[in-house]
């Protein structure tokens, strides 16, 4: 069984009055809610279930998802409640609704990438944790990842250097013991756990080629309702011509 914990726990503050009402996940996005795209490229891709980490605005988020029967998946939630938990606390807390190994995708990220490929390198790498990165050289946000010869050497989201030349793409895979360390209850950001996971030689890196899209800040949901309006106005074109 293929399955991905989806994080959309967050306040999503970058996104101005778009998200005063409403949560990041349900935001319009070229006719859908950003959560619907999610879920139908993942049923594409051969995923089963889907457990959502929600929190801020979590219960609009149910009523729009409901079970995930209309998408083809299975869809269950894991609450932080009133205390939010962060995103490693958040996966702590959603541990036995996702099994041995599961994918984790942010809740504001559309990534086009091959799951089964991206499984094979973590089976290959023989580590508990895999960060899929891309070349960034700074173009999208800030580098935090040095890869080099195939290998993650290095991960900082908060101290970038010159040899940061790759990013987190968005996209990881986990061996649930990854989480053990982590006090249940206890607000934890994932990216400290990365860091830690980097230091200890724990984490497999992943390169994907492909740019990722987002709709975590203003830019980047322009830019993802653009991808989505080029490609509906792609579809009308081949129906109207073939």
């Amino acid at each position: 069984m293929r399955i991905v914990a989806i994080l959309a726990g967050g306040l999503g503050t970058r996104l101005g009055p778009q998200t005063a009402n409403c949560p990041k996940a349900l935001v319009d996005v070229a006719g859908k809610p950003f959560v619907v795209r999610q879920l139908e490229l993942l049923r594409k891709q051969g995923v089963d279930r889907v457990v959502l980490c929600i929190g801020h605005f979590g219960e609009r988020i149910r009523e729009c998802v409901g079970d995930g029967s209309k998408f083809g998946l299975e869809v269950v939630y894991s609450d932080d409640g009133s205390r939010l938990l962060g995103t490693a606390g958040a996966l702590r807390q959603a541990l036995p609704m996702l099994g041995p190994r599961f994918f984790v995708l942010y809740g504001d990220s559309y990534l086009c990438v091959d799951l089964a490929a991206v499984e094979a390198g973590f089976t290959v790498g023989s580590r508990p944790a895999l960060m899929t990165v891309l070349r960034n050289d700074g173009l999208w946000d800030k580098s935090n990842v040095v890869f080099a010869d195939g290998e993650l050497l290095e991960y900082d989201k908060h101290h970038s250097h010159a040899k940061m030349r790759h990013i987190d793409y968005g996209l990881s895979l986990f061996s649930a013991e990854v989480f053990d360390a982590c006090m249940p209850g206890e607000p934890i950001d994932l990216a400290d756990l990365f860091h830690d996971l980097a230091r200890q030689g724990q984490l497999t890196g992943y390169e994907v080629f492909q740019r990722f899209y987002e709709i975590g800040s203003l830019t980047g949901l322009h830019e993802t309702i653009e991808y989505f309006n080029d490609g509906m106005k792609s579809e009308l074109r081949k129906a109207i011509f073939e």
